[in-house]
């Protein structure tokens, strides 16, 4: 069986102002993703699904031509292979949980249990 604790997760920086913390199993991947107010947006796209629920904070996701406000509580799904990316809203940074299937083999080499 393989058990973490999320505070315990290593944290990876992934660029300036945005830090991930992951967690994986056979079939799906969890990211935890900090974004500081000010950080550089990455549209980016990935050939997995992810779904992202906003754990604290405000931010402005940008899937394809969609654009939607999301606080905490609020969720979207990014469907495979469509450029997305997310802008911190406010003076707060922005928690976000990711859940990406199938797991994404290139988050798992960051994963970095204590």
């Amino acid at each position: 069986m393989k058990y973490a604790q999320l505070d315990r997760l290593k944290s990876t920086s992934v660029r300036n102002g945005v830090t991930r913390r992951v967690f994986t199993g056979e079939g799906a991947t969890l990211a935890w993703t900090t974004l500081e107010p000010g950080h550089t947006p990455f549209p980016h796209s990935h050939p997995y699904e992810q779904i992202v629920y906003v754990v604290s904070g405000q931010l402005r996701f940008t899937v394809g031509s969609d654009v939607a406000e999301l606080c905490a509580g609020d969720m979207i799904v990014v469907p495979p292979g469509v450029e997305h990316f997310a802008e911190t809203l406010g003076s707060e940074p922005a928690l976000d949980l990711s859940i990406f299937t199938p797991r994404r083999d290139d988050y798992a080499a960051q994963e970095r249990l204590s």
